[in-house]
């Protein structure tokens, strides 16, 4: 039934889903069913590409039976309320939206603990914690945050903040996160089309493996070139906001 346990019929009927192109959203709709539950369905059990109901059917049981053996796991504190209360939001569809995207930016290669760090800032309305309140929020380790942020920080996807009289540095996040991102990754890619013309150059540009690293060298500037003009229209068109970075 919608909102219970997936069935093996909701899983024939996901892989068919998926078969035909369609997306979790669209899945879900069909189910009468979130899209981040099919997502967290199709994630764990091979992806998009090797989904199958049986198996995933299979696996579901397995994961069910050592569930039952393990020892029962203590209760878990809950999680600390939103300073502002929440806007009236329902803390567990909040929940579910994190977990999700948490997923989604997994996919995209961010690794698991920075993604957790970096969704905990995108729906907090501050945009702000310590590593203190991380830590309580996403029950882990204070190093396994401190790795988190720090790659988080390399990328520009958040900033630290001192607060005028305050002991503790907070993490930021703001309207600019995929502002900065892209200027990050445009920077990169000026490294690397620089390197591949150098390769171009050493290899002979004539030679299949010179040819490479030319071609390289060009979709790379292109795409730099495009960033940089989308970048700019973007800045264009939005006044900076009162959280946007560089103070």
């Amino acid at each position: 039934m919608p909102g219970g346990r997936l069935t093996g019929e909701d899983r024939r009927r996901i892989a068919e889903g998926l078969s035909e192109g369609l997306g979790y959203a669209e899945i879900g709709r069909r189910l009468g069913r979130p899209a981040s539950t099919v997502m967290r369905e199709v994630t764990r059990n091979g992806g998009p590409e090797a989904y199958g109901a049986d198996r995933a059917e299979r696996a579901t049981r397995e994961r069910a039976r050592r569930i039952r053996q393990d020892p029962p796991r203590p209760p878990r504190p809950p999680r600390p309320a939103e300073p502002d209360g929440g806007h009236g939001r329902d803390p567990r569809e909040v929940e579910d939206f994190a977990e999700s995207f948490t997923t989604l930016l997994e996919q995209q290669g961010v690794p698991r603990m920075a993604a957790r760090v970096l969704v905990a800032l995108y729906v907090t309305d501050s945009g702000a914690l310590t590593a203190t309140e991380l830590v309580q929020r996403l029950r882990v380790s204070p190093a396994s945050v401190s790795h988190a942020v720090a790659f988080l920080e390399a990328q520009g996807m958040i900033r630290r903040e001192r607060t005028a009289g305050a002991r503790r540095e907070r993490y930021v996040i703001d309207d600019e996160i995929w502002l900065r991102s892209t200027l990050a990754a445009v920077q990169m890619n000026a490294v690397l089309a620089a390197a591949s013309r150098r390769g171009a150059e050493v290899l002979g540009a004539t030679t299949p493996a010179g040819a490479r690293f030319g071609t390289s060298a060009e979709f790379l500037l292109l795409m730099g070139e495009t960033l940089q003009e989308v970048m700019e229209r973007w800045r264009q068109g939005h006044r900076p906001s009162g959280n946007a970075a560089g103070g």
